[in-house]
């Protein structure tokens, strides 16, 4: 059963990344992997991550507003590849077959590296047996495809709804619609679970859901200036819930 205040929820939707499973952790990994395996670049591993973090953020800052997102919504590859020459061309490095081998190595690794937290599968059977469950997850179609096929949880979800399939992702209203839509429920009615403030809890309290906040010591981007998990922003409404460990959802 979820905790009192929630006695009204009927169906729970989670986020995939950092809420169920390391995503940042996994992609550390990669990362260190990928600069470490090919030394020929002629920079440390740590320099490599500083230019890809300026980089990245870059990317992302812009990417939902260009050509490049209707790429990144069909495959993952054509924007890693993209994110790893834009980091070497900082470095004044125009070698666009380094920066594929630096995206493969890293892609594969990543996802060797991912796995759920521990606590993540006991929660979803038990919550499985008494709500419909669901996940709205951003990110290319394949990459998230591919990360359900690896976790091994797609039984678990009665809907998933995946931003690179639909052209549309968190925090746009009308993937949440969509989503009790396919549950036939009202907003109040239903609870999302997410790690990020701007496009899980902020966007889900604005269209009339319940909220819980998962914060996690690790969960910090390898992209991150601060290096520290998000903060409430000042002025923000509170989710209805904020947890540490996916367990206190259980009462």
């Amino acid at each position: 059963m979820l905790v009192p205040q929630f006695a009204d929820v009927k169906a729970v939707y989670f986020d995939l990344d950092d809420t169920l499973c390391g995503y940042w952790d996994a992609a550390k990994i990669g990362l260190k992997k990928a600069f470490e395996d090919h030394p020929e670049h002629g920079f440390t591993p740590e320099e490599l991550l500083k230019e890809w973090s300026i980089a990245f953020r870059g990317f992302v800052e812009t990417i939902g507003k260009t050509h490049w997102y209707e790429k990144y919504c069909e495959s993952g590859e054509v924007t890693r590849v993209e994110l790893m020459r834009r980091t070497l061309e900082r470095l004044n490095i125009f070698d666009e077959e380094l920066a594929y081998r630096l995206s493969h190595t890293y892609h594969v690794e990543r996802q060797a590296a991912l796995e759920l937290f521990p606590e993540a599968i006991e929660v979803l059977e038990a919550l499985k047996k008494d709500y419909p469950l669901g996940i709205i997850t951003n990110g290319p179609a394949d990459i998230q495809r591919q990360e359900l096929q690896k976790l091994n949880i797609t039984p678990y979800f009665d809907h998933i709804f995946v931003e690179g399939e639909h052209k549309i992702g968190k925090p746009d209203e009308r993937i949440f619609r969509m989503a009790e839509q396919s549950v036939g429920l009202q907003p109040h009615e239903i609870l999302f679970v997410g790690n990020s403030y701007g496009h899980d809890i902020k966007p889900s309290q604005a269209y009339g859901w319940r909220t819980c906040w998962i914060r996690r010591p690790s969960d910090v981007a390898p992209s991150s200036s601060s290096g520290r998990p998000d903060e409430l922003p000042e002025s923000s409404i509170p989710p209805d819930l904020t947890i540490t460990n996916l367990l206190e959802l259980l009462s």
